[in-house]
């Protein structure tokens, strides 16, 4: 094998997901990640310090997504409609990502240490969106409010758009869980 090959950490992670979903994150080991991808084991540590990091590797396009929509919604928008917009912004995304992320919440969803991991990370996202809205002179408590609302909002779309087969968009699935967020 060459020293050095193109596009290490992708090949790695796209062998890893279709692993993953052959046989499963515990059927599937480091060493058959790397073969797969044509690469060491030694490769896939520098670029992932255990398996787990390849589902939660780059998470920070995340909060930059979120924190843009925060910032590009209307001045005059409500905490909840910021909290929308933000979300919106990070459904895009995903959408982009569709094969990825689908298979990423199959995977994460059948793993009850992974799932912990995840709700970890979702919560430190609703912090993100809470500190955005107070930079916009939201007090605390309709902050914290608005961005956990939104996050769960978000948890019941994202869901209902990866084991779905409509076809429709994950901004579609969560424009229609906002609009039934509001009738409550």
């Amino acid at each position: 094998m060459a020293r050095w090959e193109p596009n290490a950490q992708t090949r790695l992670q796209q062998a890893a997901m279709e692993l993953f979903r052959e046989r499963g994150f515990d059927g599937t080991s480091v060493a058959e990640i790397a073969e797969r991808a044509g690469l060491t084991e030694r490769t896939f540590f520098r670029h992932f310090a255990d398996k787990r990091e390849v589902l939660f590797v780059g998470g920070d396009w995340v909060t930059t997504d979120l924190r843009a929509g925060i910032a590009d919604a209307p001045a005059d928008a409500t905490p909840l409609e910021v909290a929308e917009a933000a979300f919106s912004r990070l459904a895009d995304a995903f959408e982009e990502r569709r094969e990825f992320s689908r298979t990423r919440h199959a995977v994460i969803d059948a793993n009850p240490e992974l799932m912990e991991r995840e709700r970890r990370k979702l919560a430190l996202l609703a912090d993100s969106v809470a500190d955005g809205l107070r930079e916009r002179g939201v007090d605390e408590t309709r902050a914290r409010l608005a961005s956990e609302v939104g996050m769960a909002v978000f948890r019941t779309a994202y869901t209902r758009w990866a084991t779905s087969s409509d076809g429709r968009t994950a901004r579609a699935y969560l424009r229609e869980a906002f609009a039934q967020a509001k009738a409550l």
